[in-house]
């Protein structure tokens, strides 16, 4: 058995250390005996000290013995290996206990009976059988004192009235607890059912909790969430290698600042405010922003991608971000990026050779003939063309192309480009048309952006096969010369153009036709507009056509 008591630190005896439903039945029953116990303990010494003739009463005797065999059989019995209600006799052996006290004690102490109380609550408060203990609550403590009334005769109606005030009293008090004890009982079986309900959310939430982080441990993605206040709520497993690689050496618990975080150099710092983390937590919302975690040889590249986490009431909670490691793929642009250059610089020496001889052959008009000055020119307008190209490979290798602003009409520009195209226009069906004003003057590299539009007017009449119109539209916007070609043909589809602008990209739609093309266009055509200070943008439909527009300072 459980004991009920014990002591703390300084020695003091503490009583219900746990609330009384988690001890045994067994203890339960004993401690709800007690309160009586110790009342007829009390009630012994007071007929000791001022009533010892009382102590000859045999009844009263009776009354102490059966108290204490009482408590004995509290103690003793293994309630929870009898039925239930079987503890219910002992508030019931504890009235017909009271009986004999009362009788035997009545010349001395008043008021014994109203020790009923303690027997009927404890039936009253087990709510076992609860129109019973209210039954007993009133004809108990009234057959307490009229039986012995009745045994002894002589009994008037004042008499049986007189004492009839303690059962009305014990009713009342029965009554009251058998109505908080089924409310209780209904309270309780309540929190239970919900707590029932809880735990099996609980259960389901955990086994949630377990399925999230086996899913996030098993991609080959870092994933890191965190609150408003910029604290870790999640780190998946892959994320935790890429905090560890990006941990300075002899620092194991950096913060944010602390961290190795490199730019695209890989040898510059990432300033605090620009690291992805601290970006995520201010709640900006960025996509694909590469970065380098570690140091010398184990530097990895890694692309990371944010997006900010909202409450029920649209306020900024926190943020995911994703980190994918993309070395391999940097590594594999890098070489393709060299292999292009150095194939570049092969052609170059070949092609000047060769547009040079083309030259001085030109340049000897005596001994040429029309038939012959012909294919000369061919072969110099082509060796030209594909030496800016290479020139523009090289340029696009290191991130830049140079040009040579100067004061131009971009008007003319554009009519030139235009009336350039128009042959292959017509044999293509296509209407070729040019919205410009007169004049639109603009510092610009002129034979740059005759590329630039040699290229989008080029593309817009390629990629309209069965005919249409193309319009290339020019005019001055909030201090930019805005240009759009537009054109009815294909059109592509939105992941397309995300990736449009991607040297050596081509859709698939593309390579299965027999459209010409390498993919270079429009990738160095926004090489251009970007040197220029420019920009570059599209929108396009696919079946329904393809915009166009690059925007430069005047």
């Amino acid at each position: 058995m459980i004991s009920p008591t014990w002591k703390d630190a300084s020695g003091r005896i503490l009583l219900f250390r746990r609330p009384f439903h988690e001890y045994s039945l067994r203890s339960r029953v004993t401690l709800s005996q007690m309160p009586l116990s110790v009342t007829a303990g009390i009630t012994a010494f007071l007929i000791l000290a001022f009533f010892p003739e009382t102590l000859m009463n045999p009844l009263f005797i009776s009354f102490l013995l059966s108290q204490g065999i009482i408590l004995l059989l509290c103690y003793a019995v293994p309630w929870d290996k009898l039925p239930y209600p079987a503890f219910l006799v002992v508030p019931i052996l504890d009235l017909v206990s009271i009986a004999l006290g009362r009788e035997g004690g009545q010349d001395s102490l008043t008021g014994i009976s109203l020790m009923s109380v303690f027997p009927v609550t404890w039936l009253c408060a087990s709510g076992v059988f609860p129109k019973a203990a209210v039954a007993i609550s009133f004809f108990g403590p009234l057959a307490i004192i009229w039986v012995p009334l009745l045994i002894r005769g002589d009994v008037s109606g004042q008499d049986l009235a007189r004492s009839f005030l303690l059962p009305v009293m014990m009713l009342g008090i029965g009554v009251s607890v058998t109505v908080m004890t089924l409310s209780m009982v209904r309270q309780q079986r309540d929190l239970e059912e919900k707590d029932a309900q809880l735990r099996g959310v609980l259960k389901d939430s955990k086994g949630q909790e377990r399925l999230l982080n086996t899913v996030l441990d098993t991609v080959h993605l870092g994933v890191l969430a965190v609150d408003a206040d910029g604290n870790d709520i999640l780190m998946n497993r892959k994320q935790r290698a890429h905090h560890k690689l990006a941990t300075p050496a002899g620092n194991p618990d950096p913060n944010e600042s602390e961290l190795l975080v490199f730019a695209a150099d890989r040898n510059t710092l990432v300033p605090v405010e620009q690291r992805p983390v601290r970006r995520a937590i201010l709640g900006e919302e960025f996509t694909d922003y590469l970065v380098w975690l570690g140091d010398s040889s184990e530097q990895r590249a890694i692309t990371t991608s944010a997006r900010p986490m909202r409450d029920q009431d649209g306020n900024f909670a926190g943020s995911v971000i994703v980190f994918s490691d993309v070395t391999e793929l940097v590594n594999a642009l890098a070489a393709k990026d060299d292999f292009v250059a150095n194939v570049s610089h092969e052609f170059r020496t070949p092609l000047t050779s060769i547009l040079g001889y083309v030259e001085l052959m030109l340049d000897d008009d005596d001994d040429l003939t029309e038939y012959q000055r012909g294919p000369l020119e061919i072969i110099r307008r082509n060796s030209e063309r594909l030496l800016t190209l290479v020139s523009d490979l090289l340029s696009s290798r290191h991130g830049q192309l140079i040009v040579s602003p100067r004061a131009v009409n971009v008007a003319d520009l554009v009519r030139a480009s235009v009336t350039a195209a128009l042959p292959r226009a017509t044999v293509s069906g296509i209407r070729l048309m040019a919205d410009a004003p007169d004049r639109l003057a603009a510092h610009v590299d002129p034979a740059r952006i005759s590329q630039v539009l040699d290229n989008l007017v080029s593309n817009a009449i390629k990629y309209s096969p069965d005919g249409g119109e193309v319009v290339v539209s020019l005019r001055s916007e909030d201090g930019h010369v805005v240009c759009s070609v537009s054109d009815t043909g294909m059109g592509m589809s939105e992941q397309d153009q995300e990736e449009v602008f991607a040297k050596f990209f081509r859709s698939a739609v593309v390579r299965n036709s027999a459209i010409p093309g390498v993919g270079l266009g429009l990738s160095i055509s926004k090489a251009i507009v970007e040197a220029h200070g420019g920009s570059v943008s599209l929108r396009s439909e696919v079946g329904e056509g393809t915009t166009f527009t690059f925007a430069v300072p005047l």
